[in-house]
């Protein structure tokens, strides 16, 4: 139980150990954010909301960075957004910068960063390192996206169209399948380099 609560070393933190942090997080943080822009790219056509690699991406960036780092990698991918890079779904098409995240989408990207906090803490109190805590955590993850990401859809396209069947409903089969294979890689990963903690 102790796992649970105390404060726990990420993964990135454990595989890549050494003196130099700050160029770490920089370089992890560079990485990450070029991860989500080829994951926002990898996608399946839906209107008003492109069914996308992101979510996966970003709980996985924030369960293996920490809240710290992977807040900060979100962020950066959406200050490069908002600099005008086509780093988001359906930019350059469906415009580029400021413009774009105040449209539909705008409240998922808020819910990526809200996502990758939560899981990331959720990660350094342990988790990430156990099937079932890692399900959950992606779980919560998710839920994080989908809370503004509906709100402001629903503000945006107005509350009298169908805004469930249009932001979550499809989005629930591939999210499901994109949690269970977190939650049985990243506890993988961790028995793999030897250093999940013997259940008691």
């Amino acid at each position: 139980m102790t796992a649970l609560v105390q404060n726990q070393p990420t993964l990135a933190e454990t595989i890549w150990q050494g003196d130099h942090t700050l160029a770490r997080n920089i370089v992890l943080a560079v990485l990450g954010s070029l991860a989500l822009w080829v994951s926002a790219k990898i996608q399946i056509p839906f209107l008003p909301v492109p069914i996308t690699m992101q979510t996966f991406v970003v709980l996985v960036i924030g369960m293996t960075f920490g809240w710290r780092l992977g807040g900060a990698t979100i962020a950066l991918y959406l200050a490069e957004g908002a600099m005008g890079l086509p780093v988001f779904a359906g930019t350059p098409e469906k415009g580029i910068g400021l413009a774009y995240m105040m449209g539909p989408t705008g409240g998922y990207l808020l819910g990526y960063l809200l996502a990758a906090v939560t899981v990331g803490w959720l990660a350094q109190r342990g988790w990430d390192r156990h099937i079932l805590t890692a399900a959950a955590a992606m779980l919560i993850g998710n839920v994080a996206i989908y809370l503004p990401g509906l709100v402001w859809l629903g503000s945006v396209a107005g509350w009298e169209n169908p805004i469930l069947a249009w932001g979550l409903l499809p989005f629930i089969p591939g999210d499901i399948a994109k949690l269970v294979l977190a939650a049985i890689a990243l506890p993988a990963v961790w028995k793999l380099i030897g250093k999940t903690p013997k259940s008691s």
